[in-house]
């Protein structure tokens, strides 16, 4: 049996090297004589900071070499059993179960055989374990209900109305999950009251999940946290005021369109909406979907709706700027300068390919993947094409034209 545990080693938590089974043996690497509690991806306003810093501290997990932590990094079933074991002492309640697809060299063996024994994680059919499945999160806290023997008290379907998305609970999690809830374990961010129960659990989540069991065990001092749901329904909703400006970022420093043009573009949120209290509102990386369209003298980006990191959708009515800034596409042009980092409309596309007389511009390039072959016909004969440049991580934060409410 392999003595390698990766939470006394200097490498990750869950597993920094070799996440694919037998793809790379693990390094052993002597534990430090203190426990790295401070990560450069663990900013000081992060959600779960406060959660994964206190674990990291009593040497539950651990960050990486680089000094990283990768809190949305997705945890596996193998590596989730290494934190539980390393996380709660409790005593066995079932013989061991001997899993076909996690042979004794496993590196997680003994603590999958511990997990099991103590009544956190169970098996599939066919003695299967699925070791290097990422483990969803409603599974995450189906473990901790069994393991840490919860049992709901109120009536199941009252405990799960806190969550707007109850009816994605799998039937056999119901009563865990509800049990969970009402021992406040379940922390959920960024929207308290979505569970996204089938969701990969991060290593972030799991974090939040277990300090909150080692609370409820008497282990640990309660976290002061706007995400842990507390078992009664919050309030329904939370408004954005119309004028509010949201920051975005965008991958390309430029983007090309005709004056005429309708082109679809997903910005990013390049840091977090919060409240007044810090609550954040809207996440860094959610993305803004809408389109570049015809706007006085220029060309203006229309939201349509947001997309929030755990996948919820809302439509949002903002905008940009008008943006009327041109640059000239004349015959014999070099494209080298023109095209460097820049996104194009297809009809963008298609006047430049005409004018120059270029039929090789990447189609990845081009907006929306449009092909650009019919639109060329539009501009042939012409000796120039006058286009608008928009400077997308300048130009185009997006200020809402309407209130915008959210579901808590």
């Amino acid at each position: 049996m392999s003595k390698f545990n990766p939470f006394q080693s200097g490498t990750a938590a869950f597993l920094a090297l070799g996440l694919t089974a037998g793809a790379v043996a693990p390094i052993v690497i002597s534990a430090p004589a203190f426990a790295q509690a401070n990560f450069y991806d663990v900013a000081s306003n992060y959600w779960a900071k406060d959660f994964i810093q206190e674990l990291a501290t009593r040497n539950i997990i651990k960050g990486f070499p680089d000094g990283s932590f990768r809190p949305n990094d997705p945890v596996t079933r193998a590596q989730f059993a290494a934190m539980v074991r390393q996380a709660f002492k409790k005593n066995k309640i079932r013989s061991a179960a001997s899993f076909v697809d996690v042979p004794t060299s496993y590196w997680a063996n003994s603590a999958i055989a511990e997990s099991y024994e103590m009544g956190f994680l169970s098996g599939y059919p066919n003695n299967v374990f699925n070791p290097e499945q990422n483990i969803p999160r409603v599974q995450v806290l189906v473990a901790l209900a069994n393991g840490l023997n919860y049992a709901a008290s109120n009536s199941m379907n009252s405990s799960l109305q806190v969550y707007q998305d109850n009816a994605g609970i799998p039937d056999y999690a119901r009563n865990s999950v509800a049990a969970a809830t009402e021992q406040k374990i379940v922390v959920n961010y960024p929207n308290v009251s979505f569970l996204n129960p089938n969701g990969t659990a991060t290593r972030a989540d799991v974090a939040a999940f277990i300090y909150q069991g080692l609370v409820r065990s008497g282990e640990a001092v309660a976290i002061n946290s706007p995400y842990i749901v507390n078992g009664q329904p919050v309030a329904s909703s939370i408004t954005i005021p119309a004028g509010t400006t949201i920051p975005i970022k965008y991958e390309k420093d430029k983007i090309l369109v005709t004056a005429q043009e309708k082109a679809p573009l997903t910005l990013i949120v390049a840091s977090n909406l919060v409240t007044s209290t810090n609550k954040v509102l809207i996440p860094a990386g959610s993305q803004i979907v809408g389109q570049l369209q015809p706007a006085t003298n220029g060309s203006q980006f229309v939201a349509q709706e947001v997309v929030f990191p755990n996948g919820t959708r809302m439509p949002m009515n903002a905008s940009s700027q008008v943006i009327t800034k041109t640059e000239t596409v004349n015959k014999g042009t070099s494209l080298g300068t023109i095209l460097q980092n820049a996104a194009l409309g297809a009809a963008a596309a298609a006047a430049i390919s005409a004018v120059t007389g270029d039929r090789a511009i990447a189609t990845e390039e081009i907006l929306g993947g449009v092909g650009i072959g019919t639109l060329i016909s539009l501009f042939l004969g012409q000796d120039k094409a006058n286009l608008i440049v928009v400077e997308p991580n300048t130009n185009l934060n997006v200020t809402l034209g309407s209130d915008l409410v959210l579901n808590q």
